[in-house]
């Protein structure tokens, strides 16, 4: 369901059309249209009200693997709603939360869910405007995430103490392959600690921390 102004359209009534309205389909249709993938994709702005609406409906959804709601303006509180939900998609393995505003508060909601998603192989949680506080909330649920290969935390304030913090699980996060730290603001402290974990991460291919404060501190 992308580029559709989701959120931002009004029905020949004057309604808002937002994702609720798309929901209220029975179950089994919206089964049907999409077993195991759910995209709701690129500026359609269904924001904190849409995915409370969403996750009235996920928790019956015990197929989902694949939920992608990048660039929807979730905010903390519409994360805070999907993490609320009781955990039944154990098949879950992709969720892509991209540029959703998510902040601190956001990535804490988050964290508790992830801890149910072991499953989970990619996650993108770039640019969502939260720092340190968000990358310790992170950092203490992740290893739990024993199938994640791919994570994207850039151009988040991650900082040199939430680096060293998610380098301590890094260790336990056996299947990495591809981590993006872009534009994360982490200095020395925090590559240090790094590189000490990821040398040992014998499955990573791809590593970015590219435009850092790396080497910049005299």
């Amino acid at each position: 369901v992308g580029l559709n102004e989701i959120g931002r359209r009004t029905d020949a009534h004057g309604e808002p059309v937002v994702a609720d309205r798309l929901l209220s389909l029975p179950l089994p249709l919206l089964e049907h249209l999409w077993p195991d993938e759910w995209r709701v994709v690129g500026l359609n702005e269904i924001g904190a009200e849409g995915a409370g609406a969403l996750a009235g409906v996920l928790e019956e959804c015990k197929k989902l693997a694949h939920l992608d709601l990048s660039r929807n303006k979730v905010g903390a509180k519409g994360v805070g709603a999907l993490a609320g939900v009781p955990t039944e998609c154990k098949a879950l393995a992709y969720l892509g939360l991209s540029d959703d505003a998510i902040g601190d508060e956001g990535a804490s909601a988050l964290a508790g869910l992830l801890r149910e998603c072991q499953a989970l192989a990619h996650l993108d949680l770039s640019e969502n405007k939260f720092g340190e506080k968000g990358a310790f909330a992170l950092a203490g649920t992740l290893g739990k995430c024993q199938a994640l290969a791919h994570l994207d935390l850039s151009w988040n304030s991650v900082g040199d103490q939430g680096a060293v913090a998610l380098a301590g699980v890094f260790g336990e996060c056996k299947a990495l392959a591809h981590l993006n730290l872009s534009r994360t603001s982490v200095g020395d402290e925090g590559v240090g600690a790094l590189a000490e974990v990821l040398m040992g991460c014998k499955a990573l291919a791809h590593l970015n921390l590219s435009i850092n404060e790396i080497g910049t501190k005299k």
